[in-house]
């Protein structure tokens, strides 16, 4: 099994977790910080988490110094506290630790946008899936949800030995040429 799917679901995962106060009943999902800070205009509501930060929901915990969401509003444009309607944005700094069952992704910097199916994690990055002890790094991590696709720059991977491939260690190596039938 090709194991970077499977270690970077983790991230796939997020956007479900923004979003899954919009798509009907699902588990809650709980933000507790130190501090709340939050300005709406007519169609956005920006809300700055800080201090111990710590998200839970939809199989999903996460912890960070501070935690910027953006989401879009609906309802009467007067309104203190409108309805919010979905995730736009969210930017997690600080010390940013993710996990989703068996797997884990640390970074200084979570960029989601959930419309976009896109996450973006940035100051050593660095994704884990204990189940087989497979980890990755990079400087920069891009994953696009809905292409299935991820982006690495300065990749390190370490995984599980590779199986043996059938060579007998106590020959010496194949030399160039054709290769013989089975």
């Amino acid at each position: 099994m090709n194991t970077l799917p499977r270690i970077l679901a983790l991230l796939a995962a997020l956007p479900a977790l923004a979003l899954q106060a919009a798509t009907g009943p699902q588990p809650r999902t709980v933000i507790d910080s130190d501090q709340f800070d939050s300005q709406s205009s007519a169609r956005e509501t920006t809300s700055i988490f800080t201090g111990h930060v710590i998200v839970s929901g939809n199989d999903i915990h996460m912890t960070c110094d501070k935690l910027e969401v953006v989401t879009l509003r609906t309802g009467q444009a007067g309104d203190t506290i409108g309805k919010q309607d979905q995730f736009k944005y969210l930017l997690a700094t600080g010390h940013v630790d993710i996990v989703q069952l068996d797997r884990e992704a640390t970074c200084g910097r979570a960029e989601i946008l959930p419309l976009d199916d896109k996450i973006t994690l940035t100051e050593d990055p660095v994704v884990t899936d204990h189940s087989n002890n497979t980890i990755c790094s990079g400087t920069r991590l891009v994953l696009l949800r809905g292409e299935r696709r991820v982006f690495i720059e300065h990749v390190h991977m370490s995984g599980p030995p590779i199986k043996d491939l059938g060579f007998d260690r106590k020959q010496p190596p194949p030399q160039g040429g054709p290769v013989p039938e089975p």
